[in-house]
């Protein structure tokens, strides 16, 4: 059989998907279901002095107005502190207070959608309002630094070296702040959710989660329920982006009304309610300082990251953790400060810290390659660390040497011109740019079981989550390759809380950490099968040892004399059972004490800028990543392209607009809150190097699912000032701010 593992298969799920026979969260089917509709506060900070609920009462079809005023109380929401990194603390009308804009105040639930919809219109709220502070800008001073940054844990502060004595060493210095965004998720599938309670006090939640396991305990443990009496559906989901990672108050004011209205309850968080809810990026403002002797050598690095977090719960954008590790500087300091401000919690979004992180470092360093007269390339490879600069571990593996120089190969970096603005077609100004790519390699403990049933089919499961990236199909790939068979004699199947748990389906690091339990789970049911085989006097292979048998082709064989197989359901008919299960289980090992473990990459850019209008337009990215290993090449690419185009859309169009004397975000919607339609994105694409990492994990994959959009940023506004010798340090890039005054 031919290697099954990184053959570019088609997704298993394609089929349901092109036929619309997927279900996703808001779709299932449920007797006696109700629509819920949300009302969500208009104010930034202050009080609700009064709701009057009595016309949406009395409105045709309406079931229930809860708000703070009958919903049942929570004693378990005094404290919501979670060890879980994804916890974030949930507001579920409980009390009068009014936190951020759009926070949710009341839940109306009737027969129809249409009728929920109609009411929401009908309440009648007044506020007391009290002065909100929702800016970055002039607030600096307020920062603070926390203990830890970041779902790893990490240090929110570090410093090796003498930092002033490698500045003062530099023959030439950067000091420069780089500024990025707001930006929002909205993944295509809104944030959704149904509960269901039975008559044993049961609970079950059909939701657009990343996690099943983690959704299931944080509702259990803020509805005073046991783990047990919780069960979480997600079998498909339209995007997260790490919106959907954490449990987000919907979910539990779905289940309270529930409860109330006594069945289930269907709600789905609208486009617009979406920005302030349920999490975003925050805007931050990186300073960066480094120095460099002419050579080429850095002798100070210094990344200093600000952004905001909510007044009641913390969340770090840990932008300064690449400066960290990526380049060989003795004399380095990284902090990370925020400011509490009157906004909801920021979270997890695709390559949290590093996707704003890569664009601040790498834009800084394509600054000093400039000043150096240096080629951008050559001036990574003379930082270029061989170890790990941060704790002097050595990489599981590094082929960023080798993506720098396919990247440039594919991409025809030879050609790029040093001096900005020489290269002009017409009234187009024409520019290269690249970056450097990376994000850390984690996984978390995980478990999974397969079975082999008498028909010679294969069942494998696993409580995990596809967001649309191809965990069904990759699991099926590794469950394959483990039992010899062809991918189509494999079932996977995920999105249950009832399956052997896994973790969130965030950090890249579902194929690692499910893939690995998947891998545990195949090898114990192979030396069950080998075990029942090589002990059963009917079986051709009788009086082997375990370690003599192979599986090839869908068949158990000795190694030595194929002539001696069986097909693999010989072994189950014979036991005279309906199938042969195993369970396995894999977690972190001593690796990450030994090694350090990141995937790597390379952007490359080339933009085109109308030199009297400032339209610009990323003609092509080439983006080349060290990364394991690629399970399957087609939906590997497919990631890995997705967060090119994310990249380009950070770089050039993402921007949540904060109005600062409202508290909320204006542009709160898909009309104007802009992201890259086809037209907008020119060629992309996607190439790898080949990379064996023994280290790891058991089958070798450093994750894929983020890496794609850090550095592809930096990449493309380090073409724009190869174009036209314009640095923007203030994303996005724009017209007006190409047309503007000029920075240098």
């Amino acid at each position: 059989m031919e290697n099954v593992l990184g053959s570019p298969i088609n997704r298993v799920d394609a089929p349901l998907k092109v036929r619309g026979a997927a279900t996703y969260a808001y779709e299932h089917s449920i007797p006696g279901v109700t629509y819920g509709v949300l009302l969500t506060a208009s104010i930034a900070k202050g009080r609700i002095a009064q709701i009057d609920s009595r016309s949406a009462e009395k409105s045709p079809g309406v079931l229930l107005v809860m708000t703070h005023l009958n919903s049942p109380k929570l004693p378990t929401l005094s404290n919501q502190k979670s060890t879980s990194p994804t916890s974030r603390v949930v507001h579920v009308l409980q009390d009068d207070k009014v936190l951020y804009a759009d926070q949710p105040i009341a839940i109306v639930i009737a027969e129809t959608l249409e009728a929920a919809k109609e009411a929401s219109h009908l309440l009648d709220v007044r506020y007391e309002e009290e002065v909100h502070h929702v800016e970055l800008t002039g607030r600096e001073a307020q920062g603070y630094s926390p203990q830890k940054a970041g779902g790893g844990g990490d240090p929110s502060n570090t410093e090796r070296g003498n930092l002033p004595k490698g500045m003062s060493d530099g023959a030439v210095r950067l000091n420069h702040i780089y500024q990025t965004p707001f930006e929002v998720h909205n993944p295509m599938e809104p944030h959704a959710t149904i509960a269901v309670w039975d008559q044993a006090g049961g609970l079950t939640i059909f939701d657009a989660t990343q996690g099943v396991s983690g959704d299931q305990e944080r509702v259990a443990a803020l509805l005073g329920l046991k783990p047990e009496n919780v069960r979480v559906i997600s079998p498909y989901l339209g995007g997260g982006f790490g919106s959907k990672g954490p449990t987000w108050s919907h979910v539990l004011i779905t289940a309270l009304a529930a409860k109330v209205v006594g069945r289930p309850v269907k709600v789905a968080v609208s486009r617009p309610q979406m920005f302030g809810m349920l999490g975003f990026r925050s805007t931050t403002h990186q300073s960066i300082y480094a120095a460099a002797t002419r050579p080429g050598q850095l002798t100070a690095l210094r990344h200093d990251t600000l952004c905001l977090t909510s007044r009641f719960d913390e969340f770090v954008e840990t932008a300064s953790l690449s400066a960290r590790m990526l380049y060989a500087v003795p004399n380095n300091v990284t902090t990370h400060k925020v400011v509490r401000s009157d906004i909801g919690t920021p979270s997890f979004m695709r390559a949290p810290g590093e996707a704003p992180g890569t664009y601040g470092l790498e834009a800084a360093m394509d600054e000093m390659a400039d000043a150096l007269e240096m080629d951008p390339i050559e001036f990574r490879l003379a930082n270029y660390a061989d170890a790990d600069p941060e704790n002097g571990k050595p990489w599981s593996s590094k082929s960023l040497r080798a993506c720098y120089k396919k990247g440039a190969e594919h991409f025809g970096w030879s050609k790029r011109r040093h001096e900005p603005g020489s290269v002009r077609e017409g009234h187009t100004l024409i520019g290269y740019g690249m970056a450097t790519s990376v994000y850390p390699t984690r996984r978390s403990p995980s478990s999974a079981a397969a079975r082999v049933m008498a028909d010679g089919t294969f069942l494998v499961v696993a409580g995990t989550q596809d967001l649309g990236t191809g965990t069904y199909t990759i699991m099926t790939q590794v469950a394959a390759q483990a039992f010899g068979v062809s991918p189509d004699r494999v079932t996977f199947k995920l999105g249950d809380s009832r399956l052997p748990k896994t973790p969130v389906s965030g950090g890249s690091q579902t194929a690692a950490s499910t893939g690995s339990a998947v891998f545990a789970a195949a090898n114990a049911l192979r030396e069950k099968i080998s075990q029942m085989a090589t002990t059963d006097r009917d079986s051709p292979l009788f009086g082997s040892g375990v370690g003599d048998v192979e599986f090839i082709n869908g068949r158990i064989s000795l190694k030595h004399s194929p002539s001696k197989s069986e097909p693999i359901e010989e072994v189950v008919k014979r036991s005279g059972q309906s199938f042969v299960e195993a369970k396995g289980t894999a977690e972190p090992g001593a690796e990450k004490e030994a090694y350090s473990m990141y995937a790597f990459g390379a952007q490359f850019a080339e933009v085109h800028v109308d030199a009297d209008l400032g339209q610009l337009k990323v003609a092509r990215m080439v983006g080349c990543f060290g990364a394991g290993k690629i399970l399957n090449a087609k939906t590997a690419r497919s990631q890995l392209t997705g967060g090119i185009i994310w990249g380009i859309s950070m770089a050039l169009y993402e921007s949540a607009l904060m109005d600062a004397r409202l508290g909320r975000f204006v542009n709160n919607n898909l009309a104007e809150y802009h992201v890259p339609v086809n037209a907008d994105v020119g060629v992309v694409e996607a190439i790898w190097v080949d990379e064996e990492d023994t280290h790891i994990n058991p089958i070798g994959a450093k994750g894929i699912g983020e890496i794609g959009i850090t550095g592809a940023t930096a990449a493309i506004a380090n073409a724009v000032f190869n174009a036209t010798g314009i640095r923007i340090r203030d994303l996005p890039i724009t017209p007006d701010k190409l047309l503007g005054p000029r920075a240098s």
